[in-house]
């Protein structure tokens, strides 16, 4: 496997070895020997399968303290845009965000780690995506922050996705008094 820095201190592109044949491909997507070699010393505790429509926006999404996440994402059919928005008080990175485009064809995968928040819309019909956490969800300590926030600024590359309710009416980023 291959890490790859973002411009934001501890979130990581991870470019899987693959291994293709006139058969198809195989490839590792978690060794826990191979991740602590990288520097990431987790224990992933959860799975989360979702799939979706072309232009469906998922996030911006967080877990309070003490149900922090950190989620190793990657899409197992389609493609996507995923980003991630530091939300560390005493990160320098405090406010800023990364994306990537993850797809079914290149494999990467993306560890977003605890402290962030997470969003993801898909470039394709019948997008399928998957993800490690490393801690349980907790609905009394989700967070949300709105996916069009103009302090943040993201480019998302869409006008009009399809939102859930509680995406639509997300708080902006200057009202959001982080716990990280």
């Amino acid at each position: 496997m291959e890490v790859i820095n973002t411009k934001i201190p501890d979130l990581y592109i991870i470019k899987p070895r693959v291994f293709e044949d006139e058969r198809g491909y195989f490839f590792e997507s978690y060794n826990k020997e191979t991740f602590l070699r990288m520097g990431i010393d987790q224990n992933f505790v959860q799975d989360n399968e979702s799939k979706s429509a072309k232009g469906v926006l998922r996030g911006l999404h967080f877990q309070k303290p003490p149900f922090t996440q950190g989620k190793l994402v990657r899409v197992m059919r389609g493609s996507v845009l995923d980003v991630a928005v530091d939300l560390r008080k005493a990160s320098p990175t405090y406010g800023k965000w990364a994306s990537v485009e993850l797809t079914q064809d290149n494999k990467w995968m993306y560890w977003v780690p605890p402290g962030f928040a997470h969003g993801f819309v898909t470039l394709e019909d019948d997008t399928v995506f998957f993800y490690k956490c490393t801690n349980v969800y907790n609905n009394a300590s989700e967070g949300s922050i709105r996916w069009d926030d103009p302090d943040l600024n993201i480019d998302w590359g869409i006008k009009n996705p399809i939102l859930s309710e509680k995406d639509k009416v997300a708080p902006l980023f200057k009202d959001f008094n982080s716990p990280f």
